[in-house]
């Protein structure tokens, strides 16, 4: 898809990956809608930057675990812009629980994970797609992670969400291919940004270094990086759907 004067909706925006990602489509053309559940200021750090670099964009606020709220948001990217052409789900949350303590993985953890990694890019799926059917197309990006096809990451909930994400992805892509939408995920490893440096904590340094020593490339990822392959699957092959791909400088090998 070429972006120039297409419209798009990346959900949790208001940094890191989201952030980038709002960016670079905004670069390349498309005219985006920024989201955030917490951070107005973070959403309007990622406005002002589209804006400054002659880029249209708005900031909203929706939590996309509420259904009701997913649905607002999509209304209010059409009223904005008057259609939606691309989604980006890319919200998300966790909480570090080691994965041997089972009995600190509470329900009120289970919830909120799964509720934001997993239904919230259902809901907007559902609530994007008669735009898309509108458009005759669209283009589905879930941000997943190799917690999801590993058994590395930052709790057992966390894990389980984004497995739940790799195989929504590839159902969706089977089920809305008839409207030639496609549906295609990017599985990050571990990503150098406030995210990890928060939850690691003190001992964020030691995580990056062994996560550099254990690929092959003996790199991490960064926001940038993981934002340049969300807008390749979206600006690449129209025949490119329900992939899971990783991007992880082979740490996953």
């Amino acid at each position: 898809m070429d972006l120039k004067d297409k419209v798009a909706l990346v959900t949790g925006s208001s940094s890191g990956v989201g952030a980038e990602t709002a960016v670079q489509m905004a670069a390349l053309g498309a005219r985006v809608v920024v989201n955030y559940a917490n951070s107005k200021s973070g959403a309007e750090v990622t406005v002002a930057r589209i804006r400054e670099a002659g880029g249209e964009a708005i900031c909203v606020q929706a939590d996309v675990s509420d259904e009701a709220q997913c649905q607002a948001l999509v209304a209010a990217a059409v009223s904005e812009f008057g259609k939606l052409d691309v989604l980006v789900n890319n919200a998300g949350t966790t909480t570090f629980v080691d994965h041997k303590a089972l009995d600190l993985l509470s329900d009120d953890i289970w919830q909120s994970t799964l509720g934001t990694n997993l239904l919230g890019p259902f809901y907007m799926t559902r609530a994007a797609l008669p735009e898309f059917i509108k458009q005759g197309g669209g283009e589905v990006v879930m941000t997943s992670s190799i917690a999801g096809l590993t058994t590395n990451g930052s709790s057992i909930a966390y894990c389980a969400s984004k497995a739940g994400v790799n195989s929504m992805t590839k159902t969706l892509a089977k089920a809305l291919g008839e409207h030639k939408v496609r549906v295609n995920a990017i599985c990050p490893g571990l990503i150098d940004g406030k995210w990890g440096s928060e939850g690691w904590g003190e001992s964020w340094e030691d995580v990056k270094a062994f996560a550099r020593a254990a690929t092959p490339l003996n790199a991490i990822t960064t926001p940038a990086d993981i934002a340049d392959s969300i807008v390749s699957l979206v600006t690449g092959s129209d025949l490119v759907t329900g992939q899971v791909i990783t991007i992880d400088g082979g740490f996953s090998l």
